[in-house]
């Protein structure tokens, strides 16, 4: 049986191994249209390459997916995070936990999951071949089955039993054409995972300033994010926002990448609670100076900026705090707002919102429902997670039943086929 896997990046290269791995029969051969294997592997996190999240459960690790949620959550029970750490473990290559839930190696050095993937590829026989790029997929109808055509983008064509089209996300529309020539419809692609632009932010002057919690919601929409918020030269980034793009992806996109955010700086507090505690401490102290006294454990420069939002005097005194600029501190401190124009893109955190309609793929296998021995894993389909390694499981868990699926003699045998572990 020949296997053609389309793509040499995390799903691919995982995908490729398990049906070798399940299938010694198999003859795998990976194709990358580039002459760089792995190639967000290895600059993911910082180059430090975050595997996958610390969260074993199934149905709360699929609630970290805007688009995919529901399907992932079956596929996560035959291979979801725990058997990533255990699979990566029983080849030297142990995973760590940081306080956040993220998981790197120990090494710290995305190189080692690199070099991991591509020794299993050649213990498995896998045959690896760059600057290979696929242009059409042809389907040739048998008796009783369907074998594939593959056109390389250098004039050869190729016959495939069964073939895994894992080529990544696709920021062109166009990019899916040669997909839809096979019947599939594809969700249009737009960015997810993105900072906020802010040219006219008042703090733009604290770049480098970061909090562990701050809320970031969209005005007149219910759409909002918690967690950590990092101020830089051309606006807002850290986990709130990143993770607020991805729930908001197609929200942003039909905005123009133009609306008003609202960030409070102390989340935990209501309105209410927020001015009894104002006047608790105006009360307590009444004689210090309001701009250089810092609450709610703020940084000492943030809290300078925003009661020069409030129009409050550098020597004002809490026991001569008038009512109105009380008032203007509540709203920078609850609801600043930040007019967005535009978005900052990261190649590291590039991830697409979109691709092929799940509606079409039979999830416990990955195998289309159009076209019977076609495959699809990661990114190239409607799925997309949240930054904090759930990018990477997908492509994990998508590629393996991929992988497994192609490798067994008829589609029922393929649940919970761990020797592809």
């Amino acid at each position: 049986m020949k296997v053609m896997v389309i793509g040499g990046g995390a799903a691919g290269f995982f995908g490729a191994i398990a049906c070798a791995r399940s299938n010694a029969a198999a003859q795998v051969l990976l194709l990358e249209k580039s002459n760089k294997l792995l190639a967000k592997v290895r600059i993911s996190g910082g180059g430090r390459c975050n595997v996958t999240h610390q969260c074993f459960v199934p149905s709360i690790l699929a609630q970290h997916y805007p688009r995919g949620a529901r399907q992932l959550k079956e596929a996560f029970k035959s291979f979801g995070a725990a058997e990533t750490v255990d699979w990566f473990a029983q080849r030297g290559v142990p995973l760590k936990a940081e306080a956040d839930g993220r998981m790197f190696p120990v090494t710290d050095n995305s190189e080692t999951i690199v070099n991991c993937l591509l020794q299993e590829a050649r213990k498995a026989g896998i045959q690896v071949r760059t600057g290979a790029g696929v242009t059409r997929v042809e389907p040739v109808t048998k008796a009783d089955h369907t074998e594939f055509i593959l056109h390389l983008s250098t004039g050869e064509r190729i016959m495939a039993d069964k073939a895994l089209v894992s080529t990544g996300g696709n920021p062109k529309d166009t990019g899916y054409d040669w997909l839809r020539a096979l019947g599939h419809a594809v969700k249009a692609p737009v960015p997810s995972l993105f900072t906020f632009n802010v040219p006219g932010s008042p703090l733009l002057d604290l770049q480098g300033v970061s909090v562990p919690k701050a809320k970031v919601q969209v005005a007149g929409q219910k759409l909002a994010y918690e967690g950590p918020l990092l101020i830089t030269h051309w606006g807002y980034s850290g986990p709130a926002v990143l993770k607020l793009s991805a729930w908001g992806a197609r929200l942003f996109h039909d905005l123009g990448y133009t609306f008003t955010a609202l960030i409070s700086w102390v989340p935990d507090y209501t309105e209410e609670t927020l001015r009894e505690q104002l006047q608790h401490y105006r009360q307590a102290h009444p004689k210090k100076v309001v701009s250089t006294n810092t609450l709610f454990g703020l940084p000492q420069r943030l809290w300078k900026s925003l009661t020069q939002l409030a129009e409050i005097p550098a020597e004002l005194r809490w026991a001569d705090l008038p009512a109105r600029n009380t008032n203007k501190l509540v709203e920078a401190l609850l609801r600043m707002p930040v007019d967005v124009k535009g978005k900052t893109t990261f190649k590291e955190e590039f991830v697409t919102c979109g691709g092929i309609d799940l509606a079409q793929i039979n999830m416990r296998t990955m195998e289309s429902r159009l076209q019977p021995g076609l495959y699809f894993a990661g990114e190239v389909l409607d799925i997309d997670g949240i930054t904090g390694g759930f990018n990477f499981q997908a492509a994990w868990t998508t590629g393996y039943l991929a992988g497994t699926s192609m490798a067994a003699a008829t589609i029922g045998n393929v649940a919970g086929n761990k020797n592809a572990l």
